[in-house]
């Protein structure tokens, strides 16, 4: 019986600190109104300039919450604009910026052969404070630049964000 006690009180002696130091994350993520906000108010400065751009929206792991497509968008434009959305929230920087970092011969060149990865501007992280919490995406302007602007737009929209 005194064997029984020993075991036990080892096993709890080994056992309860590792449970003391475990610890619940607390973290903000993508919701479906906040995306679709988002999403809405950057198509919306896309049209203002007559671009008819499809917008995607992942979340902190990159998953996809939304992407939408304008009628008139070619059809390429969604799966474009969910992987520079993807792009963003990857590296947590614009896909502008990780376009420019990863050029040529740059030491990060090699991430563009990450799957699912694409060196084409138009994604912007978003982020409140400091917490990244996914990225937007848009495809169909006639420039990575005009579709960022938009993108940022969308962002502008949300009011807190970046």
């Amino acid at each position: 019986m005194r064997f029984i006690s020993t075991l036990m009180l080892f096993t709890f002696v080994c056992v309860a600190p590792a449970a003391v130091h475990g610890q619940v994350l607390s973290r903000r993520d993508m919701s479906l109104q906040l995306a679709r906000t988002i999403a809405d108010a950057a198509m919306a400065a896309c049209q203002k300039d007559g671009n008819n751009v499809s917008a995607a929206v992942v979340d902190r792991s990159g998953d996809v919450v939304l992407i939408l497509r304008h009628d008139a968008a070619n059809p390429h434009n969604a799966e474009l604009a969910r992987r520079k959305a993807y792009t963003s929230r990857t590296f947590g920087m614009t896909t502008i910026e990780f376009r420019n970092r990863t050029a040529g011969t740059s030491e990060f060149a090699g991430q563009r052969q990450l799957f699912d990865v694409i060196p084409l501007g138009g994604g912007v992280p978003i982020r409140v404070g400091m917490d990244l919490m996914g990225a937007l995406g848009l495809r169909g302007s006639p420039t990575q630049e005009a579709d960022e602007k938009c993108a940022m737009a969308g962002l502008a929209a949300a009011g807190t964000l970046n």
